[in-house]
């Protein structure tokens, strides 16, 4: 069956970054565009980034733009998300998409940007 793992998610202070990570398995995960989608507290949620199946082309979030960047290694099976720059507005459950049929999604993992 389908699986996304995400990890990489902390406790970080405003300008800090992280890198998350999300394997993947369960699916032909070379062929599949994947994305993030991140959640705030009472927010819904939302794309942060996306990458297609090559890593050719990514598209990003106004909101981090610059500051994030997203890739992928189709040998390992693997998503990244480089955080840079990061902001207490950036707190929030991250998660890992796959889109294949359906959306499949990952757990999240937390990421706290606060001094």
């Amino acid at each position: 069956q389908v699986q996304l793992v995400e990890s990489g998610g902390g406790l970080v202070q405003p300008g800090g970054s992280l890198r998350l990570s999300c394997a993947a398995s369960g699916f032909p995960f070379r062929f599949y565009p994947m994305s993030w989608y991140r959640q705030a507290p009472g927010k819904e949620r939302e794309l942060v980034a996306s990458i297609t199946s090559t890593g050719g082309i990514t598209n990003y979030a106004a909101f981090v733009k610059g500051r994030f960047t997203i890739s992928r290694d189709n040998v390992k099976n693997t998503v990244l998300l480089q955080m840079n720059s990061l902001k207490p507005e950036d707190t929030g459950v991250y998660y890992c998409r796959a889109q294949y049929g359906q959306a499949f999604w990952g757990q999240g993992t937390q990421v706290t940007v606060s001094s």
